[in-house]
């Protein structure tokens, strides 16, 4: 029995969730997987009500009972400053240590494609972002705000711990997934001492890995050459605000964010997998929402779990749908949320 943490969270959070949770159901009807389900009102509705984001001792619960997390979105206006996505989603990264943020990049039909000539062998990658350390840290503050003397210091952190670990998570990725290439992008040429460590840190894991080749590129290159060749890519390890804006990028070559699946990982912990996107209120109960992200998201989550024929399935199964068309409107279809989540299951 494997037992799954379910947060579909805010707007449409709730909307592709549901249909990935009826894809799992499918797959213990088909594969007899044995996964059990304890879904959690963690969002918005439940701050407002009672103030709370996430209860007390959520943590060591979600430790101790739980093999996985499925989550949804997190955001929503009503809230100030969406306080309660930072006590939720930032603070499970954090509290859980899951300090691998995992997001493929694979292009299901050049049609969804957005460059000339791109067909599906063209884009498949893997981009290994650190979760837990660099600007987001929150680690600053603000001196004499709101006068014309007003300074803003946002810090980054960086351990040695930190980016060794997130270096090493990459090359034994590549490994597990028979990838021979291994890129590390960061911006050493102007931020010298972050820069430094993370240089210093690739050579020596690099250095314990002789079958992958290795390479290095600034980011804003790299942003380039994903655009230019991303055929060249196979791995590719970067730190959290680089990974945070190139992997969107990414979803760009892909179909959008609404195809675009990501793992947060512990790999001696209970890890998180959610699909990229936002919550999109405006959207949220309108059926018009892309829940192949989510979808393929739960195959991440089958995988992890060592479900390696079932997560195949899945997959197997969207990129049937796409084939067929039998999508939503966002990547040229004419399906709705729920309509979409039927056609996958039935290709199960």
């Amino acid at each position: 029995m494997k037992r799954i943490a379910v947060v579909p969270g805010d707007g449409i959070g709730i909307d592709v969730t549901r249909e990935a949770m009826r894809v799992l159901r499918r797959v213990n009807d088909v594969f007899a997987a044995g996964l059990e389900f304890t879904e959690f009102d963690w969002g918005a509705e439940k701050y407002l009500r009672e103030g709370v984001s996430l209860p007390t001792g959520a943590f060591d619960m979600l430790r101790k009972d739980f093999d996985a997390i499925l989550f949804g979105a997190i955001g929503d206006p009503r809230v100030p400053d969406n306080k309660h996505a930072a006590e939720i989603l930032l603070a499970l990264r954090f509290g859980l240590d899951l300090y691998a943020n995992v997001r493929p990049v694979r292009l299901f039909h050049e049609r969804l494609c957005p460059l000339k000539g791109t067909g599906v062998a063209d884009v498949n990658f893997t981009v290994i972002r650190e979760n837990t350390e660099g600007a987001y840290v929150n680690a600053g503050g603000v001196f004499k705000r709101g006068t014309p003397d007003e300074v803003a210091n946002q810090v980054e952190i960086h351990t040695r711990k930190g980016v060794e670990r997130i270096i090493e998570y990459a090359f034994q990725f590549a490994r597990r997934h028979g990838k021979t290439k291994v890129c590390m992008s960061d911006k050493s040429n102007v931020m010298a001492y972050a820069g430094d460590l993370w240089q210093r840190c690739f050579k020596e894991v690099a250095a314990r890995y002789p079958d992958v080749q290795t390479s290095h590129l600034y980011v804003d290159a790299l942003a380039l050459l994903f655009v230019r060749q991303p055929k060249d890519f196979q791995v590719v390890v970067t730190n959290n605000m680089f990974g945070d804006i190139v992997t969107d990028l990414a979803a760009a070559l892909q179909g959008g964010l609404g195809m675009a699946a990501s793992g947060n990982i512990n790999p001696n912990g209970v890890s998180l997998f959610e699909p990229v996107h936002g919550s999109s209120p405006p959207l949220a109960g309108k059926n018009i929402a892309n829940p192949m992200g989510s979808i393929l998201t739960s195959a991440m989550l089958l995988e992890h779990l060592g479900l390696t024929g079932a997560a195949r399935a899945v997959e197997n199964a969207v990129t049937a749908c796409v084939n067929e068309n039998k999508t939503t409107q966002d990547i040229g279809g004419k399906l709705g949320t729920r309509e979409v989540g039927e056609a996958v299951v039935a290709k199960i």
